[in-house]
C-alpha cells in the first residue's frame, strides 16, 4: 500500500478538487483541515483534524505522507490568526518542518497565486498577502524538499475562459482560472517528476483540456534553486 498523500485545506473549494481527483487515480488521500468532518468527500479519504498556525497539531498529521499539497486559504486581516503572514508565511514553515521529521522528503505542491512578485498590486493592500504568499514560496524553493510551486490565475468554479490550459512564468500575465485545472495542476505535478523544482503560472483559454500534460512541464524553466526529482506515486 502505497503512503497517503496529505492534502491541506483539502476540506475548501479547490482541496476538494484535488482530494477527489487524488483519489479517482487510486492513490491514498488524507485530508488535514480544522474542519475535515464538514467536507462531502469520497468514500475512504482519510480526515485529519490540524491547523498550519499550530505545529502541534502538524506532525501526527503528516506522519508517514508520500507527498503534501499545501492548498490553504490565506485570510486577508493585518494581523493575528487570520493574516496572511500566520497562514501562508508561518504555516507553510509549519508544515515543511513537519514534514521533513525524521529524515522524511515529501514532494510539496504548495498553492500560491499570481501577482506575488507585484507589490504595488492593490491585493497587497490585505494584510500584505502578496508578500507572505511570495515569501511563503521561498521557504518552500530553499527547503531542500522536491516541490512544485502552482500559481493560479483568478479562480472561476467553471471554465468560463476555456478548458485548454497554459502555463507561464515569471508572473507577468493575467487571465482566468478554473478551480478543476487548478486541481488537476497539482495532482499531475505529484505524478510527473518533470515538474519538480519548478514555479509556473496557470491560466485556462478558449479549446480542450490537456490529455497529456508532460510536454506542458518540459517547457518550463527550472528555479535557480537546485531541483530534486520526484518520486512517481
Amino acid at each position: 500500500m502505497h503512503s497517503p498523500i496529505a492534502v491541506i485545506g483539502g476540506a475548501g473549494r479547490t482541496g476538494v478538487l484535488i482530494t477527489g481527483r487524488l483519489h479517482e487515480q487510486g492513490r491514498p488521500v488524507r485530508v488535514v483541515s480544522r474542519t475535515p468532518q464538514r467536507a462531502v468527500l469520497p468514500p475512504g479519504v482519510e480526515r485529519r483534524s490540524a491547523d498550519v498556525r499550530y505545529t502541534e497539531s502538524l506532525g501526527p498529521a503528516l506522519r508517514d505522507c508520500s507527498a503534501i499539497v499545501f492548498a490553504v486559504e490565506p485570510g486577508t486581516a493585518d494581523s493575528g490568526p487570520h493574516s496572511p503572514e500566520t497562514t501562508v508565511y508561518d504555516g507553510v514553515r509549519n508544515v515543511l518542518a513537519a514534514a521533513a521529521e525524521g529524515g522524511r522528503r515529501p514532494h510539496i505542491v504548495l498553492v500560491s497565486q499570481i501577482y506575488v512578485t507585484r507589490r504595488e498590486h492593490p491585493m497587497n493592500a490585505y494584510g500584505r498577502l502578496l508578500d507572505w504568499r511570495l515569501r511563503g514560496e521561498d521557504e518552500v524553493r530553499a527547503s531542500g524538499l522536491p516541490y512544485t510551486v502552482v500559481r493560479p490565475s483568478w479562480l472561476t468554479d467553471g471554465e468560463v475562459a476555456g478548458a485548454r490550459v497554459r502555463l507561464e512564468q515569471h508572473d507577468r500575465g493575467s487571465g482566468w482560472v478554473s478551480r478543476k485545472s487548478v486541481a488537476e495542476a497539482c495532482v499531475q505535478s505529484l505524478l510527473l517528476p518533470v515538474a519538480s523544482g519548478r514555479t509556473f503560472e496557470l491560466y485556462n483559454e478558449p479549446g480542450q483540456e490537456p490529455t497529456d500534460w508532460a510536454p506542458l512541464f518540459a517547457q518550463l524553466i527550472p528555479d535557480r534553486i537546485p531541483a530534486y526529482t520526484a518520486p512517481v506515486y
